[in-house]
């Protein structure tokens, strides 16, 4: 019976979780997540012959490492090439349809924060790699696990990576920030640079009180599960509990691509997140 309220718990925790992170509509109060929290962290402890690292207590830290692993990327991380005005613009959808005939295109948003690689293997969590240099990056999965968005368990059974970017809150930033005034210590100067340095924190439990976030973007092996297009894949990640960014629409050339970049760029200050630009694909 233990482990049997041991999964109920973990299932339901797990859902809560996707209510409130990722959908932004929790189901139950902040009281009755408490309870069930505490119900699974008591049952773990007295039968810990049933201890998943996956779990969602295992979301809340308490880790310290002494380094963090290196970590070869499978497929190289790229940073994206840059354009800064509408003929760069156009001359980069020019040239894509000249080389493919398409005209077709994907705009969303460029989250401000550290690129991520998820691993996934035969539905479960395997880990979180930084971008590093692109081919190599840092295993920094302790402190991914502590962000409630990111599912530990996925509906897939083979092995799987989605790539994404992990990212602070601008009113986290402003706790955090108060907080350091308060305490004398040296503000961070940006979301970005107060994310990078509370995912490569040793002290999971330090990275946990960030209470950082992240969207998802990229299915590396998309094309392999019959996924035709990027919408797909964006749909597919929805379906298994990852936050996929709102803010993403299909485009059909040069005017429509450019009006929905200037209509884009005006949601800046409204978001409660920082972003550095529009991401245009196919």
């Amino acid at each position: 019976m233990s482990i049997n309220r041991i999964e109920e718990l973990r299932k339901l925790i797990r859902q809560y979780n996707h209510e409130y992170h990722v959908l932004d509509n929790p189901s139950v109060s902040d009281q009755e997540y408490d309870r069930c929290m505490q119900e699974l962290i008591q049952l773990e402890h007295d039968y810990p012959e049933f201890f998943d690292a996956n779990s969602p207590t295992q979301q809340v830290g308490g880790a310290v490492l002494d380094k963090f692993t290196k970590v070869k990327h499978d497929q190289m991380m790229l940073s994206l090439g840059n354009v800064y005005n509408k003929e760069e613009v156009d001359a980069f959808i020019d040239r894509v349809v000249k080389e493919t005939g398409l005209d077709e295109f994907s705009l969303e948003l460029k989250i401000d924060g550290l690129a991520m690689s998820l691993r996934y293997d035969l539905g479960q969590f395997l880990r979180a790699i930084t971008r590093g240099d692109g081919e190599v990056g840092e295993d920094v999965s302790l402190n991914v696990k502590t962000i409630k968005s990111v599912p530990l368990r996925i509906q897939y059974d083979s092995s799987l990576e989605v790539r994404g970017e992990v990212y602070l809150p601008k009113a986290q930033f402003e706790r955090i920030n108060q907080e350091r005034r308060l305490n004398q210590e040296e503000e961070f100067a940006n979301p970005r640079n107060a994310a990078a340095g509370s995912i490569r924190q040793l002290d999971s439990n330090i990275a946990a009180s960030r209470n950082l976030d992240a969207f998802w973007y990229y299915l590396i092996q998309g094309d392999k599960m019959g996924l035709k297009s990027h919408t797909d894949a964006l749909d597919w990640m929805k379906s298994q509990g990852f936050k996929v960014n709102p803010y993403t629409k299909r485009c059909k050339g040069k005017e429509e691509v450019w009006n929905t970049i200037e209509e884009m760029s005006l949601l800046r200050q409204s978001l409660p997140y920082e972003i550095d630009g529009i991401v245009l694909k196919l």
